[in-house]
């Protein structure tokens, strides 16, 4: 199969998005199939690569550092050139018009569903949400249909991503997101072996990490507001920060007066990897993630994490892994002090055997069987239509 990959606000710090879009294609190339990205950039460019052909389209700069390419009219031109067997597009914006442009040419379409537009909506602009969320509800629902009509298959990751096209009438597939367990693993390999550090006190404090995007919809101010309220308690508690984002000065100058190091985005994986597995706990203190890679990365590293007790992530959790709790400072740092008084071995092995779960190659796996379906579908209706063509051309010349 040739699968062309369509994805805007794809980035060197745009995370969960490139992780999925790159680890998929991956995937596609080593199991036989060809693959295109098509993603946005400065200029027009090809690049053949190990992982396929990557195309970038001429784009626009958007919020958070981003770009996205403003018309479709490119992409169809390079579709039409490329013909291929399915279109995967990780967009609800301008590459959504590859649906129907799929069906047309009879074309497998499947829309893999990276974020749920009224919960985007609700933690990034929570006044404006609660002040016409009973107008704005109803049209991002309409949204919701106009896309489920467009795809032959939606892709969530959760059962709270897919509540967004409930009552659309589309083609929903849950199928969760994986991670790279090599890469994300503990200090050591086993339980037994992990070092029992003493923590809580002043010269070894505990070691809490918030990793990802700092902008309102992750909510990384709670993250803060966390590690404020159990300095309130009397523990020793210090917070790194790994990510970046338009929020990053605020949120320094409100942690001025505490134990928080930003460290900015970390390229390395492997590095950032290392870091968590040496943490405590990490906070997920985001409302509206429609899966969190982040928390299952952080799982995989033997880590136990405090996600909001809103969004997708929760769902990643098992017992002894980690808890949810209210998005709140108070809360959080009540399920931090909680997990905190679990023996140390036990939550660590807890939370790995939770990610153990999740491999990749079960993802890349199933959306392979997503993709090969809908080509295979396509392929018997072209030759039904060609055959019932001949028949009428026979019918019609006999009846001459």
């Amino acid at each position: 199969m040739r699968i062309v990959q369509l994805a805007n606000a794809y980035s060197p710090t745009s995370g969960g998005l490139r992780t999925v879009v790159d680890t998929l294609g991956r995937g596609y190339v080593a199991a036989g199939h060809e693959r295109v990205l098509v993603i946005p950039g400065q200029r027009h460019s090809r690049e053949q690569g190990d992982e396929g052909l990557v195309v970038t389209l001429p784009s626009v700069p958007v919020s958070g550092g981003y770009r996205m390419i403003p018309r479709f009219s490119p992409v169809r031109d390079l579709l039409e050139e490329l013909g291929p067997d399915s279109v995967e597009v990780s967009d609800k914006a301008t590459l959504a018009a590859a649906g129907p442009w799929a069906r047309s040419r009879g074309v497998g379409a499947v829309l893999i569903s990276h974020e749920r537009l009224d919960a985007v909506a609700a933690a990034r602009f929570p006044h404006a949400w609660r002040a016409s969320h009973r107008a704005l509800g109803p049209a991002l629902n309409r949204r919701s249909r106009r896309l489920a009509t467009r795809f032959d298959t939606i892709i969530v990751a959760s059962s709270f991503a897919g509540r967004e096209f409930d009552g659309t009438g589309g083609s929903l597939c849950e199928i969760p997101l994986g991670v790279d367990l090599e890469i994300f693993r503990p200090c050591a390999s086993s339980p037994a072996s992990w070092p029992e550090v003493p923590r809580g006190t002043e010269e070894h404090p505990w070691r809490l990490v918030y990793s990802g995007r700092l902008s309102a919809e992750k909510n990384p101010a709670v993250a803060i507001s966390t590690l404020r309220a159990l300095i309130a308690e009397g523990l020793p508690v210090h917070l790194d920060v790994y990510g970046t984002g338009n929020q990053r000065q605020q949120l320094e100058r409100v942690a001025a007066d505490l134990p928080v190091t930003f460290h900015g985005h970390l390229t390395n994986r492997t590095e950032l990897a290392a870091r968590i597995a040496e943490a405590d706990v990490v906070l997920a203190p985001g409302p509206a993630e429609t899966f969190g890679l982040t928390v299952l990365e952080a799982l995989a590293c033997g880590t136990p994490v405090v996600t909001a007790d809103t969004g997708g992530a929760g769902e990643l959790l098992a017992a002894g892994a980690g808890l949810t709790a209210t998005p709140t400072g108070a809360e959080m740092a009540r399920a931090v002090a909680g997990i905190l008084a679990w023996p140390e071995s036990e939550r660590r092995a807890a939370a790995r055997h939770r990610a153990e779960q999740f491999p990749w190659s079960a993802t890349v796996a199933s959306m392979i069987d997503v993709h090969a379906s809908l080509a295979a579908r396509e392929r018997n209706l072209s030759r039904r239509k060609r055959r019932g063509l001949r028949r009428r051309k026979v019918t019609e010349s006999a009846a001459r």
